[in-house]
């Protein structure tokens, strides 16, 4: 282990993982990020990111790409070729360190990519270890994953497999001190391989586990997982834009949500969504802004993907360079930066907090719900309709002094809880 490495799990030791529970996540494209698309061009966006109040970055995977059946000109990250190299397209393992300690240095978290499931096709394990892949009986060669054949499915059933995947992620966190994981597609590899690798890992220092999978497919993910993806929720409030559903749904399905172990991680696009099934505001339209509002204040942890700042309305390329069209004026960069400094300031938006919805008597097409703890309160109101609301609460418990952090505006709710929202608007209120 590097010196570098001996002193960044000190740090971590010291101070624990208590800060899991109050983060926000903030997903960096780093292909797209910068023209030139490298660690050293990315650090000069830390200062910003730091002002805006992001607290963990999330870099998509940064180890080398398979040239075997790459798609379009540069490949998927997702197809990995040498699990513990840097991909020279982003620079050198000297630069990601670098990167590492100035992103620290400024308070940051840094998690990677880590995609255990598959590599590419000239992984050298295919040649000193064929042993380790999944075979296809049909066509006698490795099986590539469903849906995308430009990556081959790992066999967890061996052991030794295990144990060299185990050894990629401790060089991570060793090396270059990494504060954890983003692990893709999680529910593709057995639990048990994810039970052995954090009690192994656990022993080095303790990480953030953040897993991409739907835990109301999966709760037993989250015995390992501190988080999870809510895909059910970012697809089904798609749905209610459509108007398929109902909002009587979404607050069901938020209910179950509170019915599960760990950590629920909001989100309205990421990578994949933006570059497969469009930009959030293909998808929800003039609902957008309020979805992020709602991603930033219900319990849990806010996922905000590289440009959402802009705000960004273009699809990205998946496997070629297309870069984010910075324009110099980040006209979302203060809406999260109110958002994120309530979180940060706020213990009832902690992912420990409870939350419970407020009755309404217009209730089709207005989402109230109070998020508090045993010092601190926070109410959200979201107009989520096309039509100006004017509407009452009907919760003998909201009374007394509220601040809009938004428009600096102090209201008496003891006195007057007639509420007026305009098509898609929104109400953050911090009680005094």
């Amino acid at each position: 282990m590097s010196y570098f490495g001996r002193q960044m799990i000190k740090d971590k030791k010291k101070g624990g993982k208590t800060w899991v529970k109050s983060t926000n996540v903030y997903e960096v494209n780093l292909r797209q990020y910068t023209q030139e698309g490298t660690f050293a061009a990315f650090a000069g966006a830390l200062p910003r990111l730091k002002d805006m109040g992001v607290e963990t970055l999330w870099f998509m995977p940064i180890t080398p790409i398979a040239q075997k059946g790459k798609k379009g000109t540069m490949g998927s990250y997702y197809a990995c070729s040498d699990y513990t190299s840097i991909n020279p397209e982003f620079g050198t393992m000297e630069e990601w360190k670098a990167l590492v300690k100035a992103a620290q240095g400024l308070g940051f978290k840094v998690i990677i990519d880590w995609v255990a499931n598959h590599t590419g096709w000239d992984h050298p394990w295919t040649l000193t270890h064929p042993e380790y892949y999944e075979m296809d009986e049909q066509t006698g060669t490795f099986k590539a994953a469903s849906g995308m054949d430009d990556i081959i499915e790992l066999d967890f059933s061996n052991p030794a497999l295990r144990k060299e995947m185990i050894d990629a992620m401790k060089f991570w966190v060793t090396e270059t001190g990494i504060d954890g994981f983003r692990c893709d597609l999680a529910f593709w590899v057995e639990l048990d391989f994810w039970i052995e690798a954090k009690a192994e890992l656990d022993k080095i220092a303790p990480l953030f586990w953040l897993a991409e999978l739907e835990p109301l497919d999966h709760p037993e993910y989250m015995q390992v997982f501190d988080a999870a993806y809510t895909w059910k929720w970012m697809h089904d409030a798609q749905e209610f834009y459509r108007e398929k559903i109902a909002l009587s749904e979404l607050r069901q399905l938020l209910l179950r949500y509170e019915r599960l172990d760990g950590t629920r991680a909001w989100f309205t696009t990421n990578h994949d969504e933006n570059s497969w099934n469009g930009t959030e505001f293909e998808k929800y339209g003039e609902a957008a802004t309020a979805l992020a509002v709602f991603s930033c204040t219900y319990p849990g942890l806010p996922l905000i993907y590289s440009g959402q700042e802009l705000p960004n309305h273009k699809r990205l390329e998946f496997f070629d360079k297309d870069v984010i069209e910075w324009t110099g004026e980040y006209n979302l960069h203060t809406f999260y930066k109110i958002l994120l400094e309530l979180r940060k300031r706020n213990s009832a938006l902690s992912a420990q907090a409870s939350v419970q919805f407020i009755e309404t008597d217009a209730n089709e097409k207005v989402l109230v719900y109070l998020c508090k703890d045993q010092k601190q309160q926070v109410l959200v109101l979201l107009n989520l309709s096309d039509k100006p609301i004017h509407f009452d609460l009907l919760h003998s418990s909201i009374k007394g002094m509220y601040f809009n952090v938004f428009s600096g505006v102090e209201r008496d709710l003891s006195k007057a809880k007639k509420i007026a929202l305009n098509p898609w608007s929104f109400f953050v209120l911090e009680a005094k």
